[in-house]
């Protein structure tokens, strides 16, 4: 299959081209047979596909990108909060407080702070407007990647067995919010506490690298700078430690609370981020340098990297971050399926290629799955801990 047509499944299977818009471009009517049957591979490739083929397939170099300046020497040591945009933050913040048990902050009727457990928050916005569907004819750039799940499993993506609900958190999986819904979210930024800190020498550095931060600074106690990765992706780095965040307990309410029952869950650890971008071996070059993340093997397709103590990230070819898996607890399989079934969301299993079957699932390693928010964000939820971080 060509890389032009990879793509175009791709772009479809992430919401940035509707059904009708992927038939006008391969010059068909209907989507049967061969055609069918060619979809549904074409989501596994995002999923560390080089792995498969031996990290020798066509379009797979696993030799790492030079990093773009010197080392900064700075160690990531907390997560401050990611910042997302929907069209209804109402409607997304009381799927998180609910289904994975974030509480809330804050809600000022324009946006929410979610608290992720004692490790992070969650800033949603409200007033997003999905930008207009791309033309068939120039369908937006991105790799090979998919709104899909572990490092170097197809899982999910890959036809996985899907129980779908009653469309309560947007129905479908993958980051565009369903397939042909296009996207109706962003997550637009994230920022990283570091150690060490001290404000100028930090602001010198990042000058001194080319990097034009602009200063983002909260009351006495938080300092912080904005920075661009080499996508335009939005950076920030702190001061931001634990301590000086979140201090005591989040007792806010929604000032529109959702319907969904609450699960009972508790999120402990953030298992990896999906980041998307056009070359993925210069934006984790770039964070190594930056943030001192420690890069696996680049698997040719991808590269995965640990965020200190912090959870994990794979960084691939595609477009934003279009998920994000935490790990919950408790786990018990087949209760967490249940659970979502009950609440009428839909999901799927992802076990990071060992099958999408409930009794593969039981006996995998690595065990999740994935549903979607009402703005159609993909959230997977996960048996890992720090402990587990590399079972995939």
């Amino acid at each position: 299959m060509s890389d032009a047509l990879k793509q175009l499944f791709n772009d479809f299977d992430r919401g940035h081209l509707s059904r009708r818009q992927l038939l006008r471009a391969l010059g068909i009517a209907t989507v049967a047979g061969p055609v069918a049957a060619a979809m549904r591979p074409v989501a596994a490739l995002g999923q560390g596909r080089c792995a498969d083929a031996g990290r020798s397939g066509p379009g797979c170099d696993s030799t790492p990108a030079k990093l773009p300046f010197d080392a900064t020497g700075w160690k990531t040591v907390a997560l401050d909060r990611f910042t997302m945009q929907v069209a209804d933050y109402e409607k997304d913040a009381a799927f998180f407080n609910a289904i994975v048990g974030w509480k809330v902050r804050s809600d000022d009727g324009k946006q929410a702070v979610l608290d992720i457990d004692d490790f992070g928050s969650m800033v949603i916005r409200g007033g997003y407007t999905p930008p207009p569907p791309a033309s068939p004819a120039n369908p937006p750039a991105g790799g090979a990647a998919t709104a899909g799940a572990g490092a170097s499993g197809a899982g999910a993506a890959a036809g996985g067995a899907a129980t779908t609900g009653a469309g309560a958190a947007g129905g479908g999986r993958g980051g565009g919010g369903g397939r042909g819904g296009g996207r109706r979210y962003v997550v637009d930024s994230f920022c990283w506490g570091i150690s060490p800190w001290d404000t100028k020498k930090v602001e010198a550095a990042l000058k001194t690298r080319g990097l034009d931060p602009v200063a983002d600074h909260e009351g006495k106690d938080f300092q912080s700078f904005h920075v661009k990765a080499p996508g335009g992706f939005d950076v920030q780095i702190s001061n931001a430690n634990g301590k000086n965040r979140r201090q005591g307990e989040a007792k806010g309410k929604l000032l529109e609370p959702g319907t969904i029952e609450p699960t009972g869950w508790k999120t402990v650890w953030l298992d990896h981020i999906s980041y998307g971008c056009a070359n993925y071996k210069d934006e984790a070059a770039f964070y190594k340098a930056l943030l001192g993340w420690d890069l696996r093997p680049d698997e040719g397709s991808q590269n995965e990297a640990h965020i200190g103590d912090v959870g994990n990230i794979i960084i691939r070819r595609g477009t934003g971050i279009d998920h994000i898996a935490f790990g919950i607890t408790p786990w018990d399989p087949d209760a967490v399926g249940a659970e979502l079934q009950k609440r009428g969301l839909s999901h799927s299993i992802d076990t990071g290629g060992k099958g999408s079957t409930p009794e593969a699932l039981r006996a995998a390693p690595y065990q999740s799955y994935h549903t979607n928010s009402p703005s159609g964000f993909t959230l997977q939820i996960s048996k890992t801990t720090h402990d587990t971080r590399d079972v995939r």
